[in-house]
């Protein structure tokens, strides 16, 4: 008996998460400045969700521009409790685009799950929904790819850019006309956030076509990413993205911290040299010699004296200079007198 009462006690929250997600909000309008009631039912237990008041969009259609649609700076983040369930209150605000609009609530971590609610916000413009795809019936033939590279500029912190490729085929039976897929970006366990893009071209039934759509992440983005595809609310394809950490950034501010105090130590010597006064037995930085350092006790060897230069018209025995030169004329010391004539006797 005990068995059967859990069994029926866990039965209750596993058949309302069966039927999906619901949401419902106390009015059907309300004008910016208020507030609105949002319950919910059908979620996973202790899950975090986001709610939003979003523009240009339905409840059968859901959040066509996705999150760029919405008051994202007024929206609101609740938790579920045990049995799946939440209420809160949410402020409105007028969206970026014009009504028809939702109250939009999706999980923020974990499997991608959202619901919306119709609600109108008093005195915000409105405007049509743009045309659904009509006639035929998407169906997805082969698994999903991303193709592309990181460039040298996304290891410096361009955003990183990928091409999701997926074969559709049309399983219908009348032709399918510019489908309008959803492109989702996550970022760990974070829940995507999702870009509209549209294929524009004609599928036949029964024919197929292969499809490229572009996918870019923010500048400096990097880690574990997640790029989901989703088409008339239907998830149909998932690829995992590895982005690698952008380390020319990380290197360029390395050499900005080593070259810029660098710099400013030789400007900042530069000026000091050249506004400093010049000090008496004081040593400069530039344009003064070193003084000579003498030890006390060594003398300095005189310079050996150069040698005679002789004429080549005197040799050395004749040189002027010389002392053979001197010696080799020698003459009487004796004092000189005038000479006397002689005087003869008679003979």
């Amino acid at each position: 008996m005990l068995t059967a009462v859990c069994a029926l006690l866990l039965a209750a929250p596993m058949a309302a998460a069966a039927g999906g997600p619901t949401v419902k909000v106390s009015e059907s309008q309300a004008g910016t400045g208020g507030s609105v009631a949002v319950s919910g039912t059908g979620w996973r237990p202790h899950t975090l969700l986001m709610m939003l008041v979003c523009g240009q969009s339905s409840p059968s259609r859901g959040v066509i521009g996705g999150t760029n649609s919405c008051a994202n700076a007024d929206g609101r983040a609740v938790t579920t409790d045990a049995n799946g369930s939440f209420s809160k209150q949410l402020p409105v605000a007028e969206p970026p685009v014009p009504c028809p609009c939702v109250v939009h609530v999706a999980t923020v971590t974990g499997a991608s799950a959202d619901a919306d609610a119709a609600f109108q916000v008093a005195g915000h413009p409105v405007k049509a929904l743009p045309p659904a795809s009509t006639g035929g019936r998407l169906s997805m033939l082969t698994d999903s790819r991303l193709d592309g590279s990181s460039g040298l500029l996304t290891w410096f912190g361009a955003p990183p850019s990928r091409t999701l490729v997926f074969t559709i085929g049309n399983a219908g039976t009348s032709p399918l006309k510019d489908p309008v897929f959803q492109v989702g970006t996550a970022h760990g366990v974070f829940a995507p956030e999702w870009d509209e893009q549209q294929w524009h071209g004609t599928l036949a039934p029964g024919k197929k076509a292969q499809v490229k759509l572009p996918v870019e992440l923010s500048a400096g983005a990097h880690g574990d990413y997640a790029v989901s595809l989703r088409y008339d609310g239907k998830v149909l394809a998932e690829q995992p993205w590895g982005v690698g950490r952008p380390w020319g950034v990380t290197l360029f501010w390395l050499l900005l911290c080593v070259v810029v105090p660098a710099a400013v130590f030789r400007i900042g010597m530069a000026v000091v040299d050249r506004v400093r006064p010049p000090r008496a037995g004081g040593i400069r930085h530039r344009g003064v010699p070193l003084p000579t350092v003498r030890l006390p006790g060594l003398r300095t060897p005189e310079p050996a004296p150069a040698p005679a230069t002789t004429l080549p018209w005197f040799t050395p025995d004749t040189d002027p200079g010389t002392t053979a030169g001197r010696l080799s004329a020698p003459h009487d010391d004796s004092p000189t007198s005038p000479t006397t004539p002689t005087t003869k006797g008679p003979t």
